[in-house]
């Protein structure tokens, strides 16, 4: 329907379907979670009577005076149902996150409350839950032996911030690297993808600002949101509409009770939500800001590295300018098998984040082997290394 509407800004097509739950699915696991609530409350009962022993972690009696640190329900949840299929999740790896990855093996002789490992290891499981995207994060190749030739040089960690003692050349060489791959006049890199959104954002926006989200939006966007002190307003996921209608409201009520103009209109997107896996529809996000004449930040974590013709992202995909974008971000996490993250954008923007964000004023440095894997596993997208590998 938006495409139908808005076809002149899509230089080529873009249609996406999403396979829906089976009824069948759907009815029988809310079913298989209802009887598990059930049997909680039922095994809840029988413990508070002594009948059966209660395992879980208890407050001591002279704590019992302090706030839960749990809501009743997280603490029945995790005591009653997730406990009874946690040996789904969380089970230790032993090899490189590649296509298929060694596990330890583990038992339970107490239906999950604790695990004892045998010694074994189970080899070659289809890896289905890894960032590893493109197969950088190895133990082998070239990545490899360039990190492993900065290790020796640099050492593992820098043990400063930016702004002190913790700014390496290779730091240099990354974010002159990261501008150049992004198409833009500037960027800075940090040294935790999280951080680049819930400590970058507060530095943007604050008091009087507006910030217009996505409510699929990943949880790092939504902390910098709240911890930034701006007022917040939820658009339905990719729907052009509901944010068009912000927009307008934004513009002809301004802020509530003065009604002043606000400071700044901020609209935060991702290139690919992390959990739908649906793509931004950029081209009509842009033609909103510049219509309302508001700022773009995109979180590029899931679709730098692996999304356009050259790996450079969701503006790429669709054929646009990175500099209709105010705030371009995303991590080293996923495609270039690193750590990390980079904010991109003008030269007056990164200068301001270098002075006024706490993840550069406050968090350690890059460790250098970190940045040679992901200099050498970008130059690889890019080309530059030579092979055509990338």
């Amino acid at each position: 329907n938006h495409v139908m509407h808005n076809g002149g800004l899509y230089k080529r097509p873009f249609n996406e379907a999403f396979e829906e739950t089976p009824m069948l699915v759907a009815v029988l696991t809310y079913v298989g979670y209802g009887v598990l609530t059930l049997f909680g409350y039922l095994r809840d009962f029988m413990r508070q009577w002594k009948i059966e022993k209660c395992q879980n972690a208890t407050e001591r009696e002279e704590q019992k005076d302090f706030v839960p640190l749990y809501q009743d329900f997280e603490n029945f949840y995790n005591r009653n149902l997730y406990m009874r299929i946690r040996d789904s999740w969380n089970r230790p790896i032993c090899s490189v996150p590649g296509a298929k990855v060694d596990m330890m093996e583990r038992v339970s002789y107490d239906y999950n409350w604790t695990f004892t490992y045998t010694g074994r290891v189970i080899k070659d499981i289809i890896n289905m839950g890894s960032y590893n995207y493109l197969g950088f994060a190895q133990n082998a190749g070239t990545c490899q032996e360039a990190a492993a030739t900065v290790l020796s040089q640099y050492g593992a960690g820098v043990c400063s911030t930016r702004q002190e003692m913790g700014n390496l050349d290779k730091h240099e060489e990354l974010e002159k690297l990261v501008a150049r791959f992004l198409g833009v006049e500037s960027a800075m890199a940090y040294g935790m993808g999280f951080a680049t959104n819930s400590m970058n954002i507060p530095a943007l926006v604050g008091k009087g600002c507006l910030i217009l989200s996505d409510e699929l939006n990943h949880a790092s966007l939504v902390l910098g949101a709240r911890l930034s002190g701006a007022t917040i307003r939820i658009f339905k996921h990719n729907n052009m509409q509901s944010l068009e209608k912000l927009l307008k409201d934004a513009i002809v009520h301004g802020q509530p009770r003065t009604r002043r103009p606000w400071k700044k209109i901020l609209i935060l997107v991702e290139g690919i939500y992390s959990m739908e896996g649906s793509i931004v529809r950029l081209p009509e996000v842009i033609a909103l800001k510049k219509k309302y004449k508001s700022y773009l930040y995109l979180d590029e974590a899931h679709s730098i590295g692996a999304l356009g013709p050259s790996g450079r992202g969701v503006v790429e995909y669709f054929g646009l300018s990175p500099e209709d974008v105010d705030v371009m971000m995303g991590t080293f996490t996923k495609s270039f098998g690193a750590a990390g993250g980079y904010i991109g954008g003008k030269k007056e923007l990164i200068d301001y984040l270098r002075t006024y964000s706490h993840s550069a004023v406050y968090a350690t440095s890059l460790s250098p082997p970190v940045v040679e894997q992901i200099i050498t596993s970008m130059k690889c997208i890019m080309g530059e290394d030579g092979t055509t590998v990338g």
